[in-house]
C-alpha cells in the first residue's frame, strides 16, 4: 500500500508539489493540473520539463487525474476530443511508467431544468467506455472510472451497469462524492426530493472491483449545500471503508484530496493562498495517515489481517 495525492492542492507548480509530497514522506504524486493545466493537455516543451523535474526527484506520477469522459464532456458531442485525449496519456504515461489513469463516464443528460432525462444514452457510453478501456489496457495501462459528477456517479446501480457492460473495467471509489450527491438508485422521499448517496452503501455493492481509493470527507449543512471535512470527520464513511478495504488485503494507492483550502484560508491571520493549500495538504495527509496506522493496529498488524471485514 502507497499513499499519494491530488498534489494541485497542495501546488500549482510541479517542483513546489514533489517537495511537500517528499515533506510528507511519500514518493507519489497524482498528477491533475500543473500550473493549472492537465497534464495530457499540457504543450509538449512543457511536458518535457516535466519530466525533467521528475528526474531524480525520488517522486513519481502513480496516476493521471484526466479528464476524459468527465462531467464536462457531453455523452452528445463527437467522440474525437476524447479520444485525442486518451491518445495524449497514453504515450505520456507509457514515458513517465505512470499505470493508472482516471476517467469518467460522461456528463449527465439534463433538462433545462437541471433534471437527469430518462434517456441517458446508456448504449453509446457503454460503446465508448468499451473503446477507452481497451485502448488503455492494450498499452498495458489500468483506467479506473470514479464515482464523481458523471453517470456513473448518479448511485451504485449506474456503477454496477458499467461494470456489466465494460468487462474488466475497474473503480477508483471517492469517499466524499456520496456526501452531496443525489442518489437516483433511490426513490424520492415525502417531499419529493432523493436523498443524498450513502458512501458506505456505494462502495459495498462495488468494493469488488476497487483497484484505487481517494479519500475526501464532508456532510451536508442544509438541503443544498455541503462543506469539506477532515477525514473521518464528515459523513463519507472514511474510516469503514479504509478499514474494509485493508482487512480484505487492500494493497492499492491510497489518494488524498483534501478541498479545504479555500476553509483553512484565513485572510485575517495573513496566510496566503499558497501556505493555506501547503499547511491544509500536509495535515490532511498526515491525519490519513494516523488514520491508516490506527486502523492496522486494530487489525491485529500492519499487513492488514483480519478474520473477517469489519461491517461486512
Amino acid at each position: 500500500m502507497y499513499f499519494t495525492g491530488l498534489a494541485d492542492e497542495a501546488a500549482r507548480d510541479l517542483p513546489t508539489q514533489i517537495a511537500i509530497t517528499r515533506e510528507l514522506g511519500w514518493d507519489a504524486i497524482e498528477c491533475r493540473q500543473i500550473d493549472g493545466t492537465l497534464i495530457h493537455e499540457l504543450p509538449d516543451d512543457a511536458f518535457e520539463r516535466v519530466c525533467e523535474q521528475l528526474a531524480g526527484s525520488g517522486v513519481r506520477i502513480n496516476c493521471f487525474a484526466s479528464g476524459i469522459a468527465n462531467w464536462g464532456t457531453s455523452i452528445d458531442e463527437p467522440f474525437d476530443r476524447t479520444l485525442g485525449e486518451a491518445r495524449r496519456s497514453i504515450v505520456r504515461m507509457q514515458r513517465l511508467g505512470t499505470p493508472l489513469v482516471r476517467i469518467m463516464s460522461f456528463a449527465v443528460r439534463e433538462d433545462a431544468n437541471g433534471r437527469p432525462l430518462p434517456d441517458q444514452r446508456e448504449e453509446e457510453r457503454f460503446r465508448r467506455l468499451r473503446e477507452l478501456h481497451a485502448m488503455f489496457t492494450d498499452a498495458g495501462l489500468t483506467p479506473v472510472h470514479e464515482n464523481c459528477m458523471n453517470y456513473g456517479g448518479m448511485g451504485w446501480t449506474y456503477t454496477q451497469r458499467l461494470l456489466d457492460a465494460v468487462p474488466g473495467l475497474k473503480l477508483v471509489f471517492d469517499t466524499g462524492n456520496p456526501v452531496h450527491s443525489d442518489d437516483h438508485s433511490a426513490r424520492p422521499g415525502p417531499d419529493g426530493r432523493l436523498p443524498k448517496q450513502s458512501a458506505w452503501e456505494f462502495y459495498r455493492h462495488v468494493r469488488d472491483h476497487v483497484a484505487y481509493i481517494q479519500v475526501k470527507d464532508g456532510r451536508m449543512i442544509s438541503a443544498d449545500e455541503d462543506v469539506h471535512t477532515w477525514p473521518g470527520e464528515g459523513d463519507g464513511d472514511v474510516r469503514r471503508i479504509l478499514a474494509d478495504m485493508i482487512a480484505r488485503g487492500y494493497d492499492g494507492g491510497i489518494s488524498i484530496e483534501p478541498h479545504l483550502a479555500a476553509v483553512f484560508h484565513d485572510p485575517s491571520k495573513g496566510t496566503t493562498q499558497a501556505e493555506a493549500m501547503r499547511e491544509s495538504y500536509l495535515e490532511y495527509g498526515r491525519r490519513v495517515m494516523a488514520m491508516v496506522e490506527g486502523i492496522r493496529a486494530e487489525l491485529g498488524g500492519v499487513d492488514g489481517s483480519s478474520p473477517a471485514a469489519p461491517g461486512a
